[in-house]
């Protein structure tokens, strides 16, 4: 890369760094499909189940945007100034609407590419007001309407594969598929955004949620020594992430959640045939806003309107509240006695600035 261009993308703030897209626009991303489609499908959830249609209503016109609303996330997490920023509604809309099952990971894409693009002319001519916009959903829209439609093909490809696998093999998947989300849900990624772009639902879905859980539940408990009660519901509804920055410095703290979700991920799809059958974004929300147990609670409710289950059972509850709250509570605490007891770590390394 040349001296000029290097000085040109710095003077435009386009910084092409892991970091930026990989983590801070994905984070983002995730956060718009949550002021969207997740409170969407909340509100639906209520409507239905109370009979208030305004419920209903104020739910699908919030996941109605969800494309407009992860774009400009997107934008904003890159930093774009406000012309590009509100450009990209519409090309969110676009490559949401294109990319059909697959429209979180098109979305994902496109707004990243579009948002660059745009960021790069702003500001560059006398008739800015007219050229960022022009050029953000001209270089978006077009975008969507060439690769959209692939990327969401691909990306339900993918899903479908994990959830067939899951499906063959529940022992296998349920841990891989537990572990990889746990983890990747208590990384600065968004477990949440990944399991939307694959569309990651039915026995795969239920194994993904088990993990997150297994990573918020677990810490919040093996820690409430140490963080108190404010800890535990920072971490249990809130998220596991907080706990990154120790387990960088003793990447130890961080086995009993994972082998906790090795171990409730296939008690999952083996005993509890655990399926996440609402919203995709739920398998990788775990206990985030009860966001996860809301969604299982949805696709209940779906699947009996639909006939396709005949009435919700005790079983599926008690699935729900021991693959999401006590077996990862008392799992994790008891491997992390194990871990404490052999000097490994100690309180103080579970400690938050809170």
């Amino acid at each position: 890369m040349s001296n000029s261009l290097k000085k040109f993308l710095f003077h435009k703030n386009i910084i092409i760094t892991g970091q930026r897209y990989a983590i801070e626009a994905l984070s983002a991303m995730a956060q718009g499909l949550f002021a969207s489609l997740l409170i969407g499908t909340i509100f639906s959830t209520i409507g239905q189940q109370s009979g208030l249609n305004l419920f209903t209503d104020i739910g699908t016109f919030a996941s109605s945007i969800k494309g407009s609303a992860m774009a400009v996330a997107i934008g904003y997490a890159l930093q774009a100034p406000p012309l590009v920023l509100f450009s990209l509604l519409a090309v969110g809309q676009a490559a949401d609407s294109l990319g059909g099952a697959g429209g979180p990971l098109a979305v994902y894409l496109i707004a990243l590419i579009s948002c660059e693009i745009g960021k790069a002319v702003s500001k560059e001519t006398k008739l800015d007001i007219i050229v960022t916009p022009a050029v953000t959903i001209f270089s978006g829209v077009l975008l969507a309407m060439a690769v959209a439609g692939q990327i969401g093909r691909a990306a339900i490809a993918l899903g479908s594969l994990i959830m067939w696998a899951t499906d063959l093999q529940p022992l296998l998947m349920g841990i891989l598929v537990s572990v990889i989300v746990g983890i990747t849900l208590t990384l600065p990624i968004s477990s949440a955004a990944i399991c939307a772009a694959l569309g990651l639902t039915g026995l795969a879905g239920g194994a993904a949620l088990a993990g997150c859980c297994a990573q918020m539940v677990g810490f919040a408990v093996m820690s409430y020594r140490a963080n108190g009660l404010g800890g535990l519901v920072a971490q249990g509804l809130g998220t596991s992430m907080l706990q990154m920055g120790n387990i960088v410095r003793k990447p130890v703290i961080w086995l009993p959640t994972i082998i906790t979700s090795a171990i409730t991920g296939p008690i999952a799809t083996l005993i509890f045939k655990m399926e996440m059958n609402g919203a995709a974004i739920s398998s990788g929300m775990g206990t985030s806003g009860l966001v996860g147990q809301l969604g299982l609670y949805s696709g209940w409710v779906a699947e009996v309107a639909s006939g396709d289950k005949v009435t919700i059972t005790a079983m599926d509850w008690i699935g729900m509240f021991l693959i999401s709250f006590i077996l990862p509570a008392i799992l994790t605490w008891f491997i992390a006695d194990l871990f404490q007891k052999k000097g490994l770590f100690s309180d103080q390394d579970l400690k938050l600035d809170l």
